[in-house]
């Protein structure tokens, strides 16, 4: 749908538009909203599938609530998308998650409407719990409206703010968006316990009638209500054969109510307002509601790329199709490569097994995959808990979401050497998803704790021997970090090898000056080097590190022992990262080399695509030429040692 074609959605330019709506209005309302979001994201690739799925939501919470005075926050942020087109940025919707554009995600700075920034999930209970407090405190009077899906719910974050929320005796109103899915299809007594919920008819029926009853005691006070209410728990313990969850951590709850009658929700939302205390309201939903190929496929159009609205085919180009697969994809073949050979393997995710590609060997041995849910602490102590056990746990976890796991890498894994391999998935900036999902800092966390082997392949036939060689006896706590998108070798499945752990190894001979790299980004580096040789008649060196730690010492003694002029390349954070590891290096044995490191500077980096942000940080090959050549002028030209490869500061 064109915006020539829009009829409401065109007048709506901020919810107090949206609020001068007749109630009749807002079904059509959702329709063009729905139509606008599909005809966008099918051009400008982006999270299509749990937008969709709360249209209905978005419309009804700003038609009751007084936003942004009241405050809506949204858990991920996926599905986002109507939310923030009916708060002023319709018109700048073409450009989320570009370069310069919108956010992807809620963001503070973006708008007054993002009461609070999110990405990563299960953060939307404590935060509005922090602001409802916070509002009780300074005697301002507003809503605070947490809206968080089921695979978000199953995070320990969660309930520890449910857990608070049911004693701190505040106003809180939890919508818990039900979909049965949150990448991949939800797992756990959560989700089996929300599916009891929604599928008892009995239950259903007696809660329809409950609360048509309740309409009516609400005019005949407190005392009415709140014995019917009693009496309602009861029945619903009985009929359900258990307790309700949420009513035990002293939340009213409501529902299971449909997600997709944005006249019935608004009606029950005017309700809620006037209740006082934590309460949830069970909202059901269809992710991909009204995209047919998005409702049968929720996993692949969850961010889908650019694909035909009309048949959701994919449209991918020739040159995609040519190109190497994605390192995802290398990683879960080699997974079920090494599975078969050794039966100590087993695979661990938090919620992601397509997106980190242990959908593979989950297809061909099922029981040795566990999907733990969005629980990135508990997939790490459960790993550990495997190792203890004899088992070798290859724990995959994204770099951003590996943070909140940190405290049980050291304590629960590091500190008891146990071997655990950690695949660390999107490391290094991730493009167009922003700050919250570049894996910016994974090398400086981790470089710091004893015991660990931190290496980064360079590209796929590194990675397999990396994972080789990970679960090899008496290797201990491994981590292996890769970046997000496509390798460089085509024909990448190479017998495996076994890897010196702590060896790097020289890519290229050179003179004048060493460039040593980490990482996918070496390929940049090699590049860079080899341009630098035919523009400048000039040899530099490149060198492969591939482990972070341990530090190949024989190999930067020969290094610094040769080359006055040093380059660092890497894919994480300047600050402790690879480049500062040389640093220490050269300081403890009082080399007095010229250190130029290139990486990611020390401030959070927004979205883009990963040509335009690696240009933006000046690590693309482009930007590493230019640094080479600067460094390569600020050699005196009387400094003739240099130019034999004599070590000259």
């Amino acid at each position: 749908m064109s915006e020539s074609h829009l009829n409401i959605l065109q007048t709506i330019d901020s919810p107090s538009d949206l609020r001068n709506l007749k109630p009749d209005d807002l079904v059509g309302l959702c329709a063009e909203l729905r139509q606008f979001i599909i005809d966008s994201v099918c051009i400008n690739p982006g999270h299509l599938g749990a937008g969709l799925g709360v249209i209905e939501l978005s419309v009804a919470l700003h038609y009751v609530f007084n936003t942004p005075d009241d405050k809506l926050i949204w858990d991920v942020g996926h599905q986002a998308y109507a939310h923030k087109i009916l708060t002023g940025r319709r018109d700048k919707f073409h450009t989320n998650r570009r370069y310069c554009g919108i956010s992807g995600f809620p963001k503070m700075s973006e708008s007054v409407y993002d009461a609070f920034g999110t990405g990563h999930s299960s953060t939307s209970i404590s935060a509005a719990l922090g602001m409802a407090v916070a509002s009780q405190k300074k005697n301002e009077h507003r809503q605070h409206v947490a809206i968080i899906g089921d695979g978000s719910m199953t995070a320990g974050m969660a309930f520890e703010a449910m857990n608070h929320a049911g004693v701190a005796k505040t106003d809180l109103l939890v919508i818990l968006n039900d979909n049965g899915i949150a990448i991949d299809k939800n797992v756990g007594a959560l989700s089996e316990y929300l599916a009891d919920i929604t599928t008892s008819k009995t239950y259903n029926k007696f809660k329809n009638e409950v609360w048509n009853v309740l309409g009516v005691l609400n005019r005949l006070g407190p005392d009415a209500r709140g014995m019917v209410q009693k009496l309602e728990n009861a029945v619903k313990a009985t009929l359900l054969k258990q307790s309700n969850y949420f009513e035990s951590l002293n939340f009213r709850y409501f529902g299971p109510v449909d997600g997709h009658d944005v006249l019935h929700l608004a009606t029950i939302l005017r309700d809620l307002k006037d209740i006082k205390g934590p309460k949830l309201l069970h909202v059901v939903t269809v992710k991909g509601k009204g995209c047919a190929f998005a409702e049968k496929d929720k996993t692949r159009f969850h961010a889908p790329g650019l694909f035909d609205k009309q048949t959701g085919e994919m449209m991918l180009s020739k040159h995609e199709q040519d190109q190497p697969q994605n390192y995802h994809h290398v990683f879960g073949h080699t997974l079920l490569e090494l599975a078969r050979i050794n039966p100590h393997i087993v695979g661990i995710t938090p919620a992601m097994p397509t997106g980190c590609g242990l959908n593979i060997m989950m297809a061909e041995i099922p029981d040795r995959v566990f999907d733990v849910g969005i629980a990135e602490q508990h997939a790490v102590t459960f790993s550990a808990g495997l190792a203890a056990n004899g088992l070798i746990p290859y724990c995959n976890i994204y770099s951003s979401f590996l943070q909140r796991a940190y405290d049980q890498i050291i304590h629960d894994v590091a500190l008891q050497n146990l071997h655990v391999v950690f695949c660390i998935d999107r490391a290094g900036l991730v493009g167009e998803d922003g700050a919250t999902h570049h894996g910016a800092f994974d090398l400086s966390f981790l470089r710091c704790i004893p015991g660990l082997t931190i290496a980064a392949p360079r590209n796929e036939e590194e990675m397999r021997n990396m994972m080789y060689t990970a679960q090899l006896e008496n290797t201990g706590t491994f981590a292996i970090r890769y970046p997000k998108g496509r390798g460089v070798m085509k024909n990448w499945k190479t017998p495996f090898k076994q890897i010196q752990i702590g060896k790097g190894q020289l890519l290229k001979h050179g003179e004048e000056i060493a460039v040593l790299s980490i990482g996918h980004v070496g390929n940049n580096a090699l590049v860079a080097a080899q341009d630098m040789e035919k523009q400048y008649d000039c040899r530099i060196a490149c060198y492969d590190m591939r482990f972070v730690k341990p530090l190949d010492h024989d190999l930067l003694h020969e290094i610094m022992g040769h080359f006055g002029y040093i380059l660092t390349v890497e894919d994480n954070a300047l600050a402790g990262g690879f480049g500062s590891a040389v640093l220490e290096f050269m300081n403890e044995h009082d080399y007095s080399c010229k250190v130029k490191r290139l990486g990611i500077p020390d401030r959070f980096i927004e979205h883009g695509s990963l040509t335009e942000l690696h240009k933006h940080c000046e690590y693309d090959t482009q930007s590493i030429l230019d640094e080479l050549i600067t460094i390569y002028k600020s050699i005196p030209s009387n400094n003739t040692s240099i130019k034999k490869g004599v070590s000259v500061v």
